[in-house]
């Protein structure tokens, strides 16, 4: 995950300096490529070790995403459109500006929060660009934000304050949760970890707690197998529930699914085959959690696939699934 002058591969991509740059969470040395095809719950392809646990990088906002569903369904989140300040005390959303943040703000990436959290400014993403043609040549510049549900931005600081709201939520580590409540009950292998920084520790209840990423941007995040994302992306074609449990809330996937007004092809934490952007040769509710490096979990209702895909080069990742779907439909 390091170049040969000793340059993070996550600072090269994003062509990051400065000391909101410093990687503070642990780094994986990768694996290669790999994957898994579900097609009706059956194995039907895998390459490369899929036993493998590895940095996912912004996978993890989809899983954020879904963390948020049991919120809801526990009772920690009564309103989506509540203010996160009304249940989440302390200053990163006391501010005049921040107060007004909601929960869905959060989980469509354009509350526009604005400050710094575990030494990062979310002045570092100002600008940030992401998928082909990107330009990322304006990225870290200050920009004058609007008002909370005004603009998309794809800002990781904004996504790791949405994990520590969660966690002051849980009053646990959010790994605890994601073990106990999804990954144990759908059968997921115990190799999986989610890290967090070694500056994102925090007092709850009187423990020390570390709330974790949204991804490996600055190292950390989620490190996990091909084979259990495909668990977990079985379990979310399935409308939250594994046999006959409901776990999720059972219209929070079509909440999740659903286009955001500041981006047709973003929804909660996922992103849709929707808007200019959507590939005509694919399903149209067809929807990813994707991650830097190649990292996919493609979920088609209409045929009924899973897909998780690691380190298969980005400027493929369509052409791939437009042959995946040309065999699945012969």
């Amino acid at each position: 995950m390091y170049h040969a002058d000793g340059t993070y591969a996550g600072s090269a991509e994003w062509n990051e300096s400065g000391p909101w740059a410093e990687v503070v969470g642990p780094v994986t040395k990768r694996g290669g490529p790999a994957g898994v095809i579900l097609h009706r719950g059956e194995r039907i392809a895998d390459w490369g070790d899929t036993k493998r646990a590895d940095m996912t990088f912004s996978i993890a906002k989809s899983y954020l995403s879904v963390l948020a569903g049991i919120a809801v369904k526990d009772g920690l989140i009564t309103d989506l459109d509540e203010p996160v300040s009304a249940t989440v005390e302390g200053p990163h959303f006391s501010s005049d500006h921040n107060r007004a943040i909601t929960w869905r703000h959060m989980l469509q990436m354009n509350s526009e929060w604005r400050g710094e959290l575990f030494g990062k400014d979310d002045q570092i993403d100002h600008f940030r660009q992401v998928g082909a043609g990107a330009d990322n040549s304006r990225k870290g510049q200050l920009r004058q934000v609007g008002r909370p549900g005004s603009y998309y931005e794809y800002n990781d600081v904004r996504v790791n304050a949405l994990a520590y709201a969660l966690l002051c939520r849980f009053r646990r580590p959010l790994p605890d949760i994601l073990r106990e409540r999804i990954m144990d009950p759908i059968g997921a292998s115990d190799g999986w970890r989610w890290d967090g920084y070694s500056t994102s520790w925090v007092e709850i209840d009187g423990q020390k707690v570390q709330s974790v990423t949204g991804g490996g941007h600055w190292g950390g995040g989620l490190v996990i197998s091909a084979e259990d994302h495909a668990r977990f992306g079985l379990f979310i074609s399935q409308n939250g529930r594994w046999d006959d449990r409901q776990v999720l809330p059972e219209d929070w996937m079509a909440q999740s699914v659903s286009p955001t007004p500041t981006l047709e092809n973003y929804g909660f934490l996922w992103w849709l085959n929707r808007g200019v952007d959507a590939n005509p040769d694919l399903p149209p509710n067809a929807f990813s959690a994707l991650g830097a490096g190649g990292h996919c979990i493609w979920i088609n209702p209409e045929d009924d696939i899973v897909a998780v895909m690691r380190w298969l080069d980005p400027a493929k990742t369509q052409t791939f699934l437009e042959a995946l779907m040309g065999a699945i439909r012969k």
